[in-house]
């Protein structure tokens, strides 16, 4: 009996150890996800490609006249200016992004390229658009520069210039 009961504590034993195992790994885990989130990633292939996306997410923000990417990436102290010259903070961008004058068929950024400095990076993309302005059907291409800063909340827009181009010219030599 008392073996019985030796063998009865070394199983409990066992099985306890291997319940408390059991809690730790999924803490382990769980601690290492978190890191993985909020670590920033340093593979610049990694960022750059962060950058095509949030590029091309601009553009169809543009296209769908929703200001909501802007509010979430564009920084609070944005400067850019227009293609006409004119200089926007972010409220202004995006009210020019907002506003109903313009309605865009297409919307696409291509040509991207980025560069990435630490924690700053520059893309620089061609816009195409076909757009309704007054009733009446208008193409137009221009070339978009955005400085970026790499912060806690992620890649964030800084900066922007748009230039818009000539008729005959747009598409990369």
């Amino acid at each position: 009996m008392k073996r019985i009961a030796g063998l009865a504590v070394v199983i409990i034993g066992i099985a306890l150890a291997l319940v408390s195992q059991g809690q730790v790994r999924p803490e382990a885990w769980r601690q290492a996800c978190v890191e993985r989130c909020y670590t920033a990633n340093t593979d610049p292939e990694v960022q750059r490609q962060e950058i095509v996306s949030l590029e091309r997410e601009g553009a169809r923000a543009i296209q769908a006249s929703n200001g909501t990417f802007f509010r979430r990436v564009y920084g609070d102290d944005f400067a850019g200016t227009l293609s006409h010259g004119q200089t926007v903070n972010k409220q202004q961008w995006i009210a020019v992004v907002e506003a109903p004058a313009v309605t865009y068929q297409s919307f696409i950024a291509s040509d991207i390229k980025v560069r990435i400095y630490q924690d700053m990076a520059i893309a620089m993309c061609l816009w195409s658009s076909r757009s309704v302005i007054k009733g009446q059907n208008v193409t137009h291409q221009m070339r978009a520069m955005h400085v970026y800063l790499n912060g806690a909340g992620g890649w964030h827009v800084i900066s922007g210039q748009n230039t818009s181009l000539p008729p005959d010219v747009g598409q990369p030599l």
